[in-house]
């Protein structure tokens, strides 16, 4: 029951999107078109749209109600996908939403003091606003994320949950640990490292070494020795193989670095 509403929530799982909006297929006759089907394949077509103007916010809103109209599975998922694409899109973008304001710099203020107040990092505010260095001045509107990232990972699926309050932002394939090795719990982020040395034992495997399990970055998580971190090998994704740690994409837990402070919430599930 706690991953059917997970799953509810992310729009990830469509058989259980599907259930939960009472999005049914029907036999009987094929010729016709419910007016659910018309109206989802217009509010697409309107999202296409607005996202071809650049209003992005109301094409994410608009792909939002495709989930809500449509009937076709394909669908759903393709709606899906374009909103997760807009989130980052908007969040990487000096556009403010619901979930972020825009900041007056203060006299006395740097991205580190303004990091910390609105629980977010230097790395997103930087690329949210375009800055290409750390020098800011008073009076300078900065847009600001100002509700907290928290992660979901789910062993069961192998996927990684990105969340912003309620609402599932991204999806993420992940490679978790093998018989089952992943912890389960409630976790924080505790350090986050750019190109980490690999410890193994009796050896020290530098950054970019071909044997270097880790990646381009780690998250290390609150229970000593496992954190989230690259692979160079994308063909075990999805698969549970790892030591117990969680495995990503470089790109994509690049991304998360940029994304989530330390201290950030981490739940995982069987």
């Amino acid at each position: 029951m706690q991953r059917r509403i997970i799953w509810a929530v992310s729009l990830g799982l469509i058989a259980l999107v599907v259930l939960i909006f009472g999005i049914r297929f029907f036999g009987g006759n094929k010729s016709r078109v419910s007016p659910q089907v018309v109206n989802a394949k217009q509010i697409f077509a309107q999202a296409q749209a607005k996202e071809k103007e650049g209003n992005l916010i109301l094409a994410r809103r608009l792909y939002q109600q495709v989930l809500l109209s449509a009937k076709d599975i394909a669908k759903i998922q393709e709606a899906k996908d374009k909103v997760e694409q807009l989130n980052m899109k908007i969040i990487f973008s000096p556009l403010a939403d619901e979930y972020s304001e825009v900041y007056e710099v203060k006299a006395n203020d740097n991205l580190g003091k303004i990091a910390k107040k609105f629980s977010t990092t230097i790395e997103l505010i930087k690329k949210a606003n375009n800055l290409s260095s750390d020098v800011i001045r008073p009076r300078q509107k900065l847009k600001v994320n100002k509700v907290p990232f928290s992660i979901l990972i789910d062993k069961s699926q192998n996927i990684l949950l990105l969340k912003r309050g309620q609402e599932v932002v991204k999806t993420y394939i992940v490679s978790t640990g093998k018989n089952n090795s992943t912890p389960v719990g409630v976790f924080k982020i505790v350090n986050k490292l750019k190109n980490p040395t690999w410890f193994k034992t009796g050896a020290v495997i530098p950054s970019g070494n071909p044997e270097n399990i880790l990646g381009t970055r780690w998250l290390g998580l609150s229970i000593a020795g496992y954190g989230i971190h690259g692979t160079n090998n994308n063909k075990d994704l999805g698969k549970q193989i790892s030591s117990g740690c969680i495995r990503m994409r470089n790109s994509d837990v690049e991304e998360l670095y940029t994304l989530i402070p330390v201290g950030t919430k981490v739940t995982i599930i069987d």
